[in-house]
């Protein structure tokens, strides 16, 4: 986008917020979605943002709504651009916030997907099965599946381990990874830094991970002194979109809910340790929260989880 207004933006919230590409990315969309719903897709920068009144602002509410849209996305959309407009009132590129009293939408009660212990079992356990159902013909595929099926092994027991995030998995480099302390050097939102203790499984196939990777640099011809810890069939890193695909193929093999992302994992991880007895305290560090608020949300799944227990369990329930 080739507007001052938007480039000023842009420098304030890797200047002065640092934030991260990827929310930057994300402030982009939300404008550039703004732009074409107020003044239409054929419309060029730079923009008239001071024309833009409280209407402007209903319609683009009103236009996610019609989309029967998340909730929480409409809101998040909303609040993107209430920040924008609150940077250029106080730039004075405008003259008032369009967004500064509009409500935002009622997100109601959500609960995040969480696994059960057994089916973190079956999961974590899947990528050895499923090849076992799909053996490879050739001896170079036999050689690139076995080192598939320890990558993918490896990245379900990091993300259930530590409960990064996916985007902290992809850019883990491999520096950041202490095998002999069990521990891993994550950067997180706001390139925040913590410590993320590895469990026995995830140090033993990640050490699996590692040593098979070797064989595909062989088989490549090729080996980067940079190279991430997780390859791709090219012998380039991993993306978070390729995660995404490879769990849901081992979700639908397993029989567990289509849903479930790799974020569940992470899910699973909080209310796991919250059920075991962690203090909220412990697994808002753990999470990398900034808020304690934000993790207060698996109490409330733990808390469900012992209703059904309850229901099932007792006689005048």
């Amino acid at each position: 986008m080739n507007d001052p207004c938007i480039e000023h933006f842009v420098q304030y919230l890797e200047g002065e917020r640092n934030a991260s590409v990827h929310t930057v990315g994300n402030y982009l969309v939300d404008i550039r979605q703004f732009c074409e719903i107020v003044w239409g897709a054929e419309a060029q920068p730079p923009y008239r943002w001071s024309e833009a009144d409280r209407f402007a602002a209903r319609k683009f509410l009103v236009f996610f709504q019609k989309l029967e849209m998340a909730p929480t996305t409409t809101a998040r959309k909303l609040s993107a651009l209430r920040s924008f407009y609150k940077f250029l009132l106080r730039e004075e590129y405008v003259e008032q916030n369009p967004f500064g009293g509009l409500n935002l939408p009622k997100k109601g009660s959500y609960l995040p997907q969480v696994l059960s212990v057994h089916e973190v079992g079956r999961l974590l356990d899947a990528p050895v099965r499923y090849a076992g159902k799909h053996p490879p013909e050739n001896p170079k595929m036999r050689l690139w599946q076995e080192y598939m099926v320890a990558r993918d092994e490896a990245i379900l027991e990091m993300l259930y381990s530590t409960g990064m995030r996916i985007n902290e998995l992809v850019k883990l480099p491999e520096t950041s990874i202490d095998l002999l302390s069990g521990v891993a050097r994550v950067r997180g939102k706001g390139k925040k830094e913590r410590l993320c203790p590895l469990g026995s499984p995830a140090v033993r196939a990640l050490m699996k991970n590692l040593e098979l990777r070797e064989n595909v640099w062989l088989l490549e011809g090729r080996k980067d002194a940079r190279s991430p810890v997780f390859l791709n069939k090219n012998g380039g890193p991993i993306t978070a979109r390729s995660i995404e695909r490879m769990m849901k193929k081992y979700v639908l093999f397993c029989g567990l809910n289509a849903e479930l992302t790799p974020h569940s994992l992470r899910h699973s991880f909080a209310t796991h340790l919250l059920d075991a007895g962690a203090d909220l305290r412990s697994v808002q560090e753990l999470l990398g929260h900034a808020s304690l608020s934000t993790t207060q949300i698996y109490t409330h799944v733990s808390v469900e989880r012992l209703k059904e227990v309850y229901q099932l369990a007792h006689p005048r329930a």
